[in-house]
């Protein structure tokens, strides 16, 4: 199941990636035809801004499951173990409660537009509000994924990481370790 889940989520990932080269591809080419041939891609402001909604929301998904959203976590390294867990499960809830709402209001904003057509593209616009169900759905399980690991004692509030506290964390995380057999070279 966890290779399912790993798979899933590189696909996510693909999709991100290809995203985002078709907004440059779209923006830049579109730059390049208005100033040099005086012309352009009509739905190219449309389509790139579709691409940009649904890259920010499936990126929010890698980057929960991931736990790469920036946080402060120092209240809670410093309440005892109880307490931490209670925190943790009340701040779980909250999202909960956050997600939901995100998924009532794009579902009715997906049905409320799924027959009314983009201007330039006729595509249509309940594509552009599905981002936000592509985004809570998952979110939601994975909070209560993170709820349940805390309530069965699986995950440990007191040394797991749900947060990032500082984006150079994040950095760090991503760096290759040195290397002991490459010397280093001084000028």
């Amino acid at each position: 199941m966890v290779r399912i889940i790993d798979f899933c989520f590189r696909l996510l990932k693909v999709a991100i990636a290809a995203l985002l080269a078709g907004m440059v591809v779209l923006v830049f080419g579109n730059v390049v035809l208005r100033y040099a041939f005086n012309t352009g891609i009509t739905y190219s402001e449309e389509l790139s801004r579709m691409f940009f909604v649904w890259l920010t929301f499936l990126g929010a998904v890698v980057a929960m499951r991931e736990h790469g959203h920036l946080g402060v976590d120092s209240l809670l390294r410093r309440l005892p173990p109880t307490a931490a867990k209670v925190a943790v499960l009340a701040g779980q809830a909250l999202m909960l409660w956050a997600t939901w709402l995100m998924i009532s209001g794009s579902w009715t904003q997906t049905v409320i537009n799924l027959h009314v057509s983009a201007p330039a593209t006729g595509i249509s616009m309940g594509v552009f509000y599905g981002a936000g169900l592509a985004f809570g759905v998952p979110a939601l399980l994975l909070i209560l994924a993170d709820m349940i690991g805390v309530i069965t004692g699986r995950i440990d509030v007191t040394t797991a990481e749900f947060v990032k506290d500082s984006e150079d964390e994040v950095a760090l995380e991503h760096q290759p370790e040195p290397s002991l057999a490459t010397p280093s070279v001084k000028h």
